[in-house]
């Protein structure tokens, strides 16, 4: 009888190895892992958002005679002044936009801050205005979060710079179940390319994509074992409680049994 429940209790053992073995571990779960904490690390690869066409900008000028001022702020349907309402510029193709008295202007591939400064020196030069203020903010920009996070969605973009732990922050960071080799997909000049970033890895920060881009999207894989558990049976039967739980039933039915 005992060698009964020794071969039961092995062969019970034998089920919660494997158990345990497709359950994520604690380790695959946790952010760069190799972080070096306590040192101080030069941000080399510090990139703010450049427009590009097709984005659309609000853009104030303001000054000591707001009358002078509105010469150059865009105007509604009705011929008043916009103010700080949301109509927008939307840089056209050639990268251009058609400022009011200033004519076009390129803009494409320059930071707000550089946009600022480049209508400010044009108002100053032409002598237009003397003291200029030129308010640049971005309308229309986003990405994209997609797959196993907290909540996909399309997010909008307010800063100069967004990074990728911010951006997933946004959308409800990743789920247990999502793979910590995320994809990150950008399309620039044209162009479309698919990195992959680590994020167990601290060379996160050295990505060419660890700051967001407008258009990005982010795609999260699920986790090969959980999509396919996912697959074959709808029901939560992941959980290490509920594993146990059974274990332990079973452990305890055999003992009764064969006692």
């Amino acid at each position: 009888m005992k060698s009964q429940i020794k071969i039961l209790s092995k062969a019970i053992l034998s089920i919660a190895i494997l158990a345990l073995s497709a359950c994520t571990t604690h380790k695959d779960l946790i952010y760069m892992q190799n972080d070096r904490y306590g040192q101080s690390e030069s941000i080399l690869n510090l990139n703010k958002i450049k427009v590009q066409p097709q984005d659309q900008l609000r853009i104030i000028v303001s000054c000591k005679e707001p009358k002078l001022a509105s010469l150059f702020n865009l105007k509604d349907n009705s011929g008043s002044n916009s103010g700080t309402s949301q109509l927008s510029y939307t840089v056209d193709d050639n990268g251009d936009i058609n400022f009011p008295e200033l004519g076009k202007i390129h803009i494409s591939g320059l930071t707000r801050d550089e946009i600022s400064t480049k209508i400010a020196d044009l108002l100053i030069k032409g002598e237009w205005i003397s003291d200029p203020i030129v308010t640049v903010e971005f309308s229309n920009l986003h990405f994209s979060a997609i797959g196993a996070v907290g909540a996909p969605g399309t997010y909008s973009i307010t800063n100069d710079k967004l990074t990728l732990l911010e951006a997933l922050s946004m959308a409800g960071d990743l789920s247990n179940n999502g793979e910590r080799e995320i994809i990150v997909i950008r399309e620039q000049d044209g162009k479309r390319i698919k990195h992959l970033v680590d994020l167990r890895d601290n060379d996160i920060f050295d990505s060419p994509v660890f700051y967001i881009q407008q258009n990005d999207v982010i795609y999260v894989k699920p986790d090969e074992k959980i999509a396919r558990q996912a697959a074959d049976n709808p029901n939560d039967y992941k959980s290490l409680g509920m594993w146990f739980s059974i274990l332990s039933f079973l452990m305890t039915t055999s003992i009764l049994i064969f006692k």
